[in-house]
């Protein structure tokens, strides 16, 4: 009897601890991934100039890049749990403000939006691994998937709801906030409870050499960064390129969510294939021709922009899975790769967060998209090389 209650409660805590990680994980995008099919609405009745609007796409990107190496820190301060929630706060109260129609309210908002998805990219993997230590592999490819599936959803509804609403893009945006109380009410008596302070380390230790002293290392940093920018300015711009061509604004955040869900497929699809190749060139080069073709096809054919967004989408879910895999695949042993993986995404996101609003400025510069595809494009010529380079099987030595 005594076995069967403490089996029944074993199972209770992992129930409840897989819903606060699939629920962190539909927050983990979905806040900011919304805001490209309503860019264009959110540029005029702001105000905003076409270079302050891709920054505004790309400032949680910045703060990706800020906030990630601070995360390990506060989680050995205040606990893993409790460092947890406090950062889902912080989510859900960028939500809100940043619907506020107030001065600079757009601004916090958004930053405080990139602070806290920054955090809970770096605390959930650790919560998966203390949660889940036998099942880190499929527990990480659910929660990847949910957070995928969230964002497509997102993208999909934001618009019907912009229009539905008398509030128009505020509501809209600010909607999503109810995902992250949700996931705060399922997470908050995890706050209260005595947790086993573990150190969260970011460096490796002295006995493996530093990623930041390794030219390895920082092939697999711009790698990511590249192919980070690659998926930001396709998220932040497409939508905005279809209505200059005509395509209605709920068609393009329809198309959006497609583009969304296809890279799901396509990561899904990526990690299959990745198990029977000896190494990563090919498919990274791939992902990147892919990308390629996407950006010229938009310049050069903008009338084919559903095949453009197929290929930009099946480019974006390959690439984020070579490059996440790198982490492992270039290190000799955990802490190396926790190392790496600091490294590649504090510099890898701020070369992303450059990525939209640069392409803005062109825009704005020229008044065409033809001059920032075609920029974007030759990029993806050093994303293929930067494939060669760091798709090598080898690792850190």
């Amino acid at each position: 009897m005594l076995a069967r209650t403490l089996s029944a409660a074993h199972g209770l805590r992992l129930g409840r601890g897989l819903l606060a990680v699939l629920l962190i994980a539909v927050n983990l995008r979905v806040g900011f991934v919304t805001v490209g099919p309503l860019l264009q609405g959110i540029t005029v009745e702001s105000g905003l100039s076409t270079a302050q609007a891709g920054l505004l796409a790309g400032l949680p990107l910045l703060a990706f890049a800020l906030f990630s190496p601070i995360a390990p820190l506060l989680a050995r301060v205040a606990g893993l749990d409790r460092t947890s929630w406090l950062s889902m706060l912080i989510l859900a109260i960028g939500l809100v403000l940043r619907s506020v129609d107030l001065p600079a309210a757009i601004w916090l908002g958004t930053g405080l939006i990139g602070a806290g998805i920054a955090f809970l990219n770096v605390l959930v993997p650790s919560l998966v691994k203390r949660l889940f230590p036998s099942r880190v592999s499929q527990v990480t490819g659910l929660y990847t998937s949910v957070q995928g599936a969230a964002a497509a959803v997102g993208a999909a509804v934001v618009v019907p709801i912009a229009h539905a609403s008398p509030w128009g893009w505020r509501l809209a945006l600010s909607v999503w906030a109810a995902l992250a109380v949700l996931a705060l009410t399922v997470l908050l008596p995890w706050i209260n409870k005595k947790e086993t302070r573990q150190p969260i380390s970011s460096n490796p230790p002295l006995v493996s050499r530093s990623p930041w002293r390794s030219l390895l290392g920082w092939q697999v940093t711009l790698f990511m960064g590249f192919q980070s920018l690659t998926y930001y300015v396709f998220n932040a711009w497409l939508p905005t390129i279809e209505q200059s061509q005509g395509v209605a604004e709920a068609t393009a955040g329809l198309r959006m969510a497609l583009f969304l869900l296809i890279g799901v497929a396509a990561s899904l699809g990526t990690g299959a294939v990745m198990a029977r190749l000896p190494d990563q060139r090919a498919i990274g080069v791939t992902g990147g021709l892919l990308a390629m073709a996407a950006f010229l096809g938009l310049a050069l054919a903008p009338g084919l922009i559903l095949l453009w967004t197929i290929c930009a989408a099946i480019a974006c879910g390959s690439l984020i899975v070579v490059a996440l895999s790198l982490f492992s695949l270039r290190t000799t042993d955990h802490a190396q790769a926790a190392g790496l993986s600091g490294m590649a995404q504090s510099v890898g996101y701020a070369i992303a967060g450059a990525g939209p609003a640069a392409f803005g400025l062109l825009y704005e510069k020229t008044g065409a998209f033809d001059f920032p595809l075609l920029t974007a494009a030759g990029c993806m010529v050093i994303l293929c090389l930067l494939a060669v380079l760091a798709g090598r099987a080898r690792t850190i030595d």
